[in-house]
């Protein structure tokens, strides 16, 4: 097998077949993998459970034969990942698991096979391929895939009270497969919402969900089943707070719709989307009732650090989010008399952002009947053209010492106030873009 090429689906049972015989288990293929196989979705990792036997020496076994580094084991909860090219395969025994009402770690016991499918979270999941390759589904599994159907194999109250993760799994499956929760689903996730929260569930955890969700083909739909579910202001109360928010214009749905239509006009990026997600909600903050929302974009900058704060984001994400909700507006308010250092202005500021600020701004023009998109047209040429001018008037090209040793300065406010005086110069072009062009200006105007 090539370093690149992931290891085959026939060369993976071979293995785990020896493997299980060598140690007289039975092992199964379970869960997603199953399930996409028969939906033709890709699929690289496999979990496999375990029946009659230990699923670490398994996962031993099946490492030593594959030729892979030994495998990283989680003795509590019984389960090892053997990593092999282009995969991760799981093993764990036939188990159930449940989480205490203030717990988030879950209580382990060994359990039938039967009983270890049950106690999974849907019915779509509960799929086995036997080591020959052969699907056997002992719950209505197939029927509910060619349904589009998210059943849980219990109870769902019981489902969700097990692990309480799985009401945002469902969420996220219905996005990610187009599929739709089962009647029975709802009143159980309004229910249960309360125990969406740390400690039960870490932040993490639920931030992992949120991003699957707004990656995937309709984050639209995750937005409005959270909604329709009661799970919204658990997890993102700063959206929940744009319902019924209205607003005038050429605006034709509340803070609340029309974000949702942003997110769903955005491409497939995460960082995009999660901007698009909180480019107005410091529009309830900041409404004056006349329609007016002054300085939301500064206020939803800060709501928006706050939450991605909350739910673990990493820093580099938080920044680049914030900087896009701050600068959402400026490529809306263009108009064909912008000069040619305030277009520079712009694309300075967005940085290497800038082509997901245009992207968000398009969605945000487009989710509301805003008289004039091919304005952005014109914009994105002329932000082409000066980004592209050589040599670039966007970087800065003097130091603040080269400003002390030419003034005779030392350091203090002073120094930054002449550099970002003679940056804005450049920008203008008011001087030529080269570090002597600089230089020459500095020591020839004193008033600077």
């Amino acid at each position: 097998m090539g370093a690149h090429q992931p290891v085959g689906e026939s060369e993976l049972l071979a293995l785990l077949k020896r493997a299980a015989s060598d140690l007289g288990a039975t092992a199964w293929v379970v869960g997603g993998y199953v399930r996409d196989k028969l939906l033709a979705r890709p699929h690289l990792d496999l979990d496999v459970v375990v029946e009659h036997g230990d699923s670490l020496a398994v996962a031993r076994r099946f490492a030593e034969l594959a030729g892979a580094p030994p495998p990283v084991t989680f003795e509590r909860f019984g389960t090892a990942q053997v990593t092999l090219p282009g995969r991760l395969v799981e093993f764990v025994t036939a188990r159930t698991e449940s989480y205490a009402a203030d717990s988030r770690k879950p209580d382990v016991r060994r359990a039938t096979l039967d009983e270890d499918l049950r106690r999974r979270d849907f019915t779509v999941n509960t799929l086995l391929m036997d080591v020959d390759g052969k699907i056997h589904d002992r719950l209505g599994a197939r029927e509910d895939l060619e349904a589009k159907l998210l059943r849980t194999p219990s109870d769902p109250v019981r489902t969700f009270t097990d692990d309480p993760l799985r009401m945002l799994r469902g969420v996220r499956f219905a996005a990610e497969l187009g599929f739709e929760l089962a009647p029975d689903l709802m009143p159980a996730l309004r229910q249960l919402r309360s125990r969406l929260a740390p400690p039960v569930i870490s932040a993490e955890r639920i931030a992992e969900e949120l991003r699957k969700m707004l990656e995937s083909p309709r984050p639209k739909l995750a937005l409005e089943l959270l909604d329709e579910a009661g799970l919204l202001e658990v997890v993102l109360p700063e959206l929940a707070a744009c319902k019924g928010v209205a607003q005038t214009g050429y605006h034709t749905h509340d803070v609340f719709g029309h974000t949702l239509l942003a997110v769903e006009g955005t491409p497939p990026d995460l960082l995009t989307r999660l901007a698009a997600l909180f480019h107005d909600v410091g529009k309830p903050r900041t409404a004056k009732g006349d329609g007016t929302f002054i300085g939301h974009e500064e206020v939803g900058a800060e709501m928006a650090r706050g939450a991605l704060e909350r739910l673990r984001f990493s820093q580099r994400e938080i920044e680049v989010v914030t900087r896009l909700v701050r600068l959402h507006l400026r490529p809306v308010f263009y108009r064909s008399e912008w000069t040619d250092g305030a277009v520079r202005r712009l694309a300075r500021d967005a940085g290497p952002h800038l082509d997901r600020l245009m992207a968000l701004a398009r969605a945000d023009i487009a989710a509301s009947a805003y008289p004039e998109p091919e304005k952005l047209d014109e914009l994105q040429s002329r932000l082409e053209a000066v980004r592209s001018e050589r040599p670039s008037r966007l970087q800065p090209l003097i130091t603040g010492e080269e400003i002390m040793r030419a003034r005779g300065i030392g350091p203090g406010p002073e120094v930054g106030r002449i550099k970002q005086k003679l940056e804005e110069l450049v920008i203008d072009g008011e001087i030529q873009p080269e570090k002597q062009a600089v230089i020459n200006y500095l020591s020839e105007h004193s008033d600077l």
